[in-house]
């Protein structure tokens, strides 16, 4: 583990003025936002999207990194330059989008546990000998009657601890993400109390 790299590369990601873009929709998301516009939805359409945002001129000065999909992070510009390494000439750290996606959570009805442990390791090697510099991972906490259960809480932190460990031991920094959606009737300071909760995990 490079603690210097990972030490680096975090301070990098939050500097002053600076944010991080998403661009890790999935193939299908991405498809049908083409799709909703006219363009026929291919892995050579879903590049030239990506692409044309990622050569757009002056967004380095507010932008510390950008979180790729899997299918993105294997492209290239135009002028076959890889995106990780284009980015990175831009001073954009490349980062890369982990997790397998959400599952129903066995025996706890409506809640979800991510995916994605599985191979982890050999593919955060993978990435960051492609130029990846950070990785992301999403669990996905939903409020309501009786949720989330003690179980779900402590599976989804259990699973982000080990995403975040297996990170950093290949040289990625670990965003963590425990999204508390905000659908359903629940109170702001309800919303609050389960966030809390949460990152307390």
């Amino acid at each position: 583990m490079d603690s210097e790299l990972l030490e680096r590369t975090a301070a990098e990601l939050v500097a002053a003025g600076k944010g991080i873009l998403a661009a890790d929709e999935s193939n299908g998301t991405m498809s049908s936002r083409l799709e909703a516009v006219g363009v026929k939805a291919s892995a050579e359409t879903r590049r030239g999207y990506r692409t044309n945002i990622f050569a757009t001129a002056g967004y380095e000065i507010a932008v510390g990194g950008v979180i790729l999909f899997d299918e993105t992070i294997r492209q290239s510009m135009d002028d076959g330059t890889s995106v990780p390494d284009y980015l990175t000439s831009r001073g954009v750290h490349p980062g890369i989008k982990v997790d397998t996606g959400a599952k129903e959570l066995a025996h706890h009805s409506g809640e979800k546990i991510t995916e994605g442990l599985d191979g982890l390791r050999e593919r955060c090697a993978e990435y960051f000998a492609m130029g990846a510099r950070f990785a992301k991972w999403r669990a996905v906490i939903r409020i309501g009657e009786g949720i989330p259960s003690p179980a779900n809480i402590s599976t989804n932190a259990h699973a982000l601890a080990r995403y975040a460990a297996i990170c950093q031991e290949q040289g990625l920094v670990p965003i963590i993400e425990p999204e508390v959606l905000m659908d359903g009737d629940h109170t702001a300071q309800r919303c609050y109390e389960v966030t809390a909760e949460i990152l307390d995990a």
